[in-house]
């Protein structure tokens, strides 16, 4: 019965509690019944609260849409009072640091019934797209375990495929949610700017770039978990306007015919061009025209500035130092040589060095260069825009583990990352699917970005495409050959 419960997606796990015919013990004790078989070979959870999510489902759940359903929070943001967040540094774990209080998206998974049965993986501060922290070492892909899971959303991507879990907590400020559900064939949809809140430790990061969602293995799961999670909270100090009806609503509903540009090749010459992305978004566009939709070799050209990622990584360097300075304050000692890992050492370093004038110079640069990108979907001339571009999430399939950490790692980083990190600046939302395997059999990853707040127009084609080009039949050999 257990193996029976793992396979499901949230929506029916929910509904077979909310009918009785599964207890919510029963499928919990079934999540961690699978950890318990694969998380050794894989690494994901990290901080496991078995006992303690036994605990919370004998004293009683909330009344939500996912009543006794188990999930999986990633050790960065979603804070869980009285509980680790290591936030993939040696320093916090040395420090034994444990947070102080909920985050207001914390408690929404909870109001919403989720059972959380552990912590996940993840690099050191997130800021890389493989989870292989020098902390907790690296999590393994259930695909092939040779290969990474992406980051920095790593450990709930890899729970999620493993089938530990149907829901993972996830969050991306250049491909965090998309890149792991892109190596590890699930469904990442990158919410718009403003709609989950950063409350109440924070009000924005990375100049609004970053921004929280799930990891799942359906549309209709990505779909009901943003909508338990989205909305204002009282102080954010800005927010997505609502969806018009529940995203949950907008699974199954006939997109109408879209215009699609289709982008598939990198835009700069150190990043890599690989044949299997190429495919990938051909493939798809054959099948997007197929259904009728208008499709064409187009894309928003202000992407092609070769100044946008440097003045991007200044912010995130900037965001870096002020992160570290942060803890010093709170552990009352200078964070060192011997506490992080060297990127990002060399990123607080940079960020020392990033002024008050520079910050906002480059903060201005980015806002004007975001309207030109936004333009291509929303004319400023009220003429016609594009309804989605389409790309593939990362170039080529998932790397080995190694070939994106250590020494080369930050040069390879750049080569393969050249889809994702331009869309957290637009604050657009962006959604991977898995719609491609390589020759290796791992799965890779098509990213969809529509215009401003329209996640719904994401989820309408989503659904479309999971009926067209169904990806539920394919399963990780981890959870087939554990």
């Amino acid at each position: 019965m257990s193996d029976s419960l793992n396979e499901l997606d949230a929506t029916a796990q929910a509904a077979l509690v909310a009918t009785g015919e599964v207890s919510a013990g029963e499928m919990v004790d079934a999540a961690i019944a699978q950890a318990e078989r694969v998380n050794g070979d894989i690494n994901a959870i990290i901080h496991p609260r078995f006992d303690r999510a036994r605990d919370d489902v004998a004293k009683g759940l909330p009344n939500g849409a996912f009543t006794g359903v188990p999930m999986v929070l990633k050790d960065l943001g979603a804070s869980m009072a009285g509980e680790p967040h290591h936030m993939g540094t040696r320093f916090l774990k040395n420090e034994n640091y444990i947070a102080q209080r909920d985050s207001y998206l914390t408690r929404r998974f909870r109001d919403a019934g989720f059972v959380v049965i552990g912590r996940t993986n993840t690099p050191e501060f997130g800021n890389t797209i493989t989870t292989e922290p020098l902390s907790y070492g690296p999590t393994r892909n259930p695909w092939n375990l040779d290969h990474s899971t992406g980051g920095s959303s790593g450990g709930s991507a890899a729970s999620v495929a493993a089938h530990i879990v149907a829901v993972g907590h996830a969050n991306d400020g250049g491909g965090s949610i998309r890149v792991p559900a892109a190596e590890c064939g699930l469904v990442g949809l990158k919410p718009s700017r403003g709609r989950v809140s950063k409350g109440p430790d924070l009000g924005e990061s990375w100049m609004g770039s970053t921004i929280d969602g799930s990891v799942t293995r359906t549309v209709r799961d990505t779909a009901a978990v943003l909508d338990v999670i989205a909305g204002y909270e009282p102080g954010d100090p800005y927010t997505a306007p609502p969806f018009a009806r529940p995203l949950l609503q907008e699974v199954g509903v006939d997109p109408g015919r879209l215009r699609i540009g289709i982008l598939d090749h990198p835009l700069f010459a150190h990043q890599t061009d690989h044949a299997e992305s190429r495919e990938s978004v051909r493939r798809t566009a054959e099948m997007l025209t197929s259904l009728g939709h208008d499709v064409s070799v187009a894309w928003p050209t202000a992407l092609e500035h070769p100044e946008s990622a440097g003045k991007f990584t200044a912010i995130v360097a900037a965001w870096t130092h002020a992160d570290v300075s942060t803890f010093e304050k709170i552990l009352g000692r200078e964070i060192g040589e011997g506490d992080m890992e060297p990127d990002n050492l060399l990123m607080r370093n940079l960020g020392r060095n990033v002024s008050t004038g520079m910050y906002l110079d480059n903060m201005m640069w980015l806002h004007a260069w975001c309207r030109e990108v936004v333009q291509w979907w929303e004319p400023m001339d009220g003429s016609r825009g594009f309804d989605i571009l389409v790309t593939p999430t990362i170039a080529g399939p998932p790397p080995k583990i190694g070939y994106l950490a250590g020494e080369d790692g930050t040069r390879h980083l750049l080569e393969v990352l050249a889809y994702t990190a331009q869309f957290n600046l637009t604050g657009q939302p962006a959604i991977s699917l898995p719609l491609h395997w390589s020759t290796s059999g791992l799965p890779m990853g098509v990213q969809f970005v529509a215009a401003p707040f329209r996640e719904d127009v994401l989820v309408r084609l989503a659904s479309q495409l999971e009926v067209a080009m169904p990806w539920s039949d394919r399963v990780a050999p981890l959870v087939t050959n554990p």
